[in-house]
């Protein structure tokens, strides 16, 4: 996952994930303009492996993550067309994140038989849409797209495990899946050694807030 090689930077004129706009309005009489990207709605599943007392997140590269990464050590970020990996001392893992498994909502389906679908494809877990509850439906990124995303909560068991899971090799998804035990879980919430989401700290403090009465 981390061998990450031959990066180069170029514009971005179409795309089947993201499409960038300007946004002219009138505000109390003050002409304003906003820069934005119209993205994908998402689903976000919070898994917790009753079987193991542990949750269950995904592990993978995110280009945007070491961008940001390699822009940090170099002062001429902003005219970079290509990326020198031993330049910059900066391997493929400086990249990767652990997150909830997610997915886009791409599909002419409802967002829990989404995650459902993510689950499997991505963990292994074959869960049934009754194990699948809505924990808040909120919008991400405000700034930029003000996409929605559903978070979803999903108890499984080692029953359920139909796959090793990894996420669809055909459209190019390199996933690890990850176990963090119930009883290291708020450890791991703020270590900053481990590259996470906003969205994952939320889910776990749902969890211990809503889900307390879960024995470790």
């Amino acid at each position: 996952m981390d061998d990450v090689r031959d990066v180069r930077i170029e514009p971005c004129s179409e795309s089947r994930y993201i499409r960038p706009y300007r946004l002219h309005y009138v505000q109390n009489g003050v002409k304003k303009f906003w820069d934005l990207i119209q993205s994908h709605d998402s689903v976000a599943v919070l898994i917790y492996n009753t079987s193991r007392k542990a949750f269950i997140l995904v592990k993978q590269f995110r280009p945007a993550l070491y961008l940001r990464k390699c822009m940090q050590k170099s002062v001429e970020c902003g005219s970079l067309q290509s990326i020198d990996e031993v330049q910059f001392d900066l391997s493929g893992s400086a990249g990767i994140s652990y997150e909830l498994c997610a997915g886009i909502v791409d599909r002419d389906h409802a967002p829990a038989e989404i995650a459902k679908a993510e689950v499997l494809e991505e963990c292994g877990y074959d869960v049934p849409l009754a194990n699948i509850s809505l924990i808040s439906a909120h919008h991400g990124n405000v700034g930029t797209s003000g996409n929605q995303s559903h978070l979803f909560y999903a108890e499984v068991d080692d029953a359920m495990k139909k796959t090793d899971g990894g996420g669809l090799v055909e459209e190019g998804e390199m996933i690890d899946v990850v176990e963090v035990p119930l009883d290291e879980a708020r450890a791991f919430m703020f270590d900053s050694t481990k590259p996470t989401t906003v969205r994952l700290m939320f889910a776990f403090m749902w969890f211990f807030d809503k889900r307390n009465n879960v024995k470790s």
